[in-house]
């Protein structure tokens, strides 16, 4: 039972990373862009909720909806101002320009929060379970995992049932193309961007609630976002899912057999994936 148990476990924490992925598989989709800052991204979108939740003395779940439009703007400025002026056919300045934003809000964020840990209060939801009969499980790594397949069904839908959607592959597939038939690939770079920062606001709030955060924890949030993409296949948002319940279950495992081998075994589950499969379980091209 004990195993049963840590795979249940594994596939509820996989809900989170895949939530840490959707964003960057999302822009990487649309505009092959590695964003190194996304796991800086995401701890901003926990602030900002610990800053909305503080200020408002609203719950984090009502926080959420007043940290989304923001980090939108955000992302859609960023696009904009930044990100657009170094897409090109060389892949060094947008990682260079991602990297360097990436120790701006780190520091940012020490300069105004310093380097505490915080936290998210849900209240007594976060302690609250549900007794399946053969393991119990947390209520809130349960939403984690339906917010997290809720949401890749959502940007799955955008993607092939709507306008933006068929803008998206359109740009995707071939910008120049795309903007001699009326799309501008600059405004779908920043839409797209903006609807990421918003699904990494959504992995803030989880994050925030379900363990302590502070400044400098983007980058291992990066790291497990990334693997999660690459596990799952290059553009293949169902294949991210798939990939965050892969490190989830592998450290769940990992954590099971020694608690010092939890990160260990996600990444050695990593290298083995790829090393059987290069281009991941689910390799696909939006199209």
């Amino acid at each position: 039972m004990i195993w049963i148990d840590t795979l249940v476990q594994g596939i509820l924490l996989g809900g989170l990373y895949a939530l840490f992925a959707a964003g960057l598989s999302l822009v990487f989709g649309i505009m092959r862009l590695v964003n190194l800052a996304h796991g800086d991204l995401i701890v901003l979108g926990a602030f900002l909720i610990l800053v909305a939740t503080t200020v408002l003395g609203i719950h984090p779940f009502l926080a959420v909806l007043i940290a989304a439009p923001i980090m939108f703007a955000l992302g859609w400025a960023l696009q904009t101002l930044v990100l657009n002026k170094v897409l090109g056919d060389d892949i060094l300045p947008p990682l260079l320009v991602t990297f360097g934003l990436s120790v701006v809000i780190q520091n940012g964020l020490l300069e105004g929060f310093s380097a505490d840990s915080q936290k998210l209060s849900a209240g007594p939801i976060e302690a609250a379970s549900l007794d399946l009969g053969f393991t119990t499980v947390g209520v809130m790594p349960l939403m984690t995992l339906a917010s997290a397949v809720a949401v890749i069904f959502g940007l799955n839908q955008l993607f092939y049932r709507t306008k933006l959607g068929r803008a998206f592959r359109a740009t995707s597939d071939d910008a120049v193309t795309a903007g001699l038939m009326g799309i501008r690939p600059q405004n779908v770079f920043a839409i797209a961007t903006g609807i990421a920062l918003v699904v990494a606001t959504i992995a803030a709030l989880y994050l925030g609630i379900r363990a302590n955060f502070d400044p400098s924890i983007g980058p291992a949030r990066l790291l497990y976002a990334f693997e999660a993409v690459i596990i799952g296949g290059l553009g293949s948002l169902w294949g991210t899912l798939a990939g965050g319940i892969v490190i989830g279950v592998a450290q769940a495992l990992g954590a099971a057999i020694n608690p010092e081998w939890q990160i260990l075994a996600g990444h050695v589950a990593f290298v083995v994936i790829l090393l059987i499969r290069p281009r991941g379980l689910f390799p696909r091209a939006y199209d």
